[in-house]
């Protein structure tokens, strides 16, 4: 059963996102009149979509928007509360991150409190919604992948392309669940849409599950690139992240991301499945996922 007809309005915020572009489309396509905001407005013409800087929001009270999909970091939600309340909100959906499980151990200090952001704003977000009677759904997707601008597989590729091989910690064998980020927007559209899924949270993870190492392999071929791996000691490992971290591209690359290629990280979805009809692709990449 659904809650939401297509002569609403839907606001979201931190539409130019990968995962953004790809909600605003499918939310065009259902033919709902779209606010969307950002802190770079974009120049594309739709007449469904009504662009806005963030910084705007605030003075957006003239405008009853009561379904909101968050794309933007979820610790800065906090900050729009308020706002959003102007607008009339009335239920929303809110993207955070499986790292709230898979960095809480971690060896990095950053990661662990990474970890500890997103469980303390999706607990804020909770308590926010339910002191004002507005239902609530937190989506937690795994590694996202797509319209080549994602920072996790489009980054392998670039320094695959760079170096003409990929250098690798131990066998490398964590498991991976890698998401497309026109998975994620379905999954929110529907989130959006179900009375099933009021007030819970999930986690979404891709259709297929492989280890660190296939997945850099697969990237490889989809390139037409012979894969070429090397196995790096822990020294070495280190000294070339401190080189790689001169580069503005891989400034925020840490050792601890080089110790997970070694550990599982899969999450079950079958809630997900069961309450937003999720059914994710199998980990593979088109020409418009390939960076530019």
């Amino acid at each position: 059963m659904t809650i939401l007809a297509n002569s609403v309005s839907v606001g979201v915020l931190g539409a130019t996102s990968h995962v953004g572009k790809a909600l605003l489309y499918e939310l065009v396509e259902l033919g709902f009149p779209v606010f969307a905001f950002s802190r770079r407005v974009s120049n594309a013409c739709d007449s469904n979509v009504r662009w806005e800087n963030i910084s705007q929001l605030s003075d957006a009270r003239e405008c009853i928007i009561p379904y909101w999909v968050s794309l933007a970091p979820i610790a800065v939600l906090p900050g729009y509360f308020d706002a959003l309340m102007g607008c009339g909100v009335r239920r929303i959906v809110v993207l955070s991150s499986t790292s709230r499980f898979s960095k809480a151990e971690s060896s990095s200090l950053g990661d662990r409190q990474l970890a500890q952001s997103f469980i303390d704003s999706e607990q804020k977000l909770r308590f926010w919604a339910e002191q004002n009677n507005i239902e609530w759904v937190i989506l937690r997707p795994t590694l996202i992948y797509g319209l080549g601008r994602d920072k996790n597989v489009c980054e392998i590729i670039r320094l695959i392309r760079r170096f003409r091989f990929f250098p690798l910690f131990g066998d490398a064998q964590g498991l991976r669940q890698p998401i497309h980020c026109r998975d994620v927007a379905i999954a929110c559209c529907n989130a959006l849409a179900s009375f099933e899924a009021t007030n819970k949270d999930f986690n979404l993870s891709g259709g297929e599950t492989l280890s660190y190492c296939q997945m850099v392999e697969r990237l490889f071929r989809f390139i037409d690139c012979t894969p070429r791996f090397i196995k790096v000691p822990t020294a070495v490992l280190r000294g070339m992240l401190r080189l790689l971290r001169l580069l503005p591209r891989y400034r925020n690359w840490t050792f601890s991301m080089v110790e997970r290629m070694g550990q599982d990280l899969v999450f079950d979805h079958s809630e997900a499945t069961r309450h937003l009809n999720f059914t994710p692709r199998v980990f593979k990449l088109d020409k418009e996922d390939l960076p530019r």
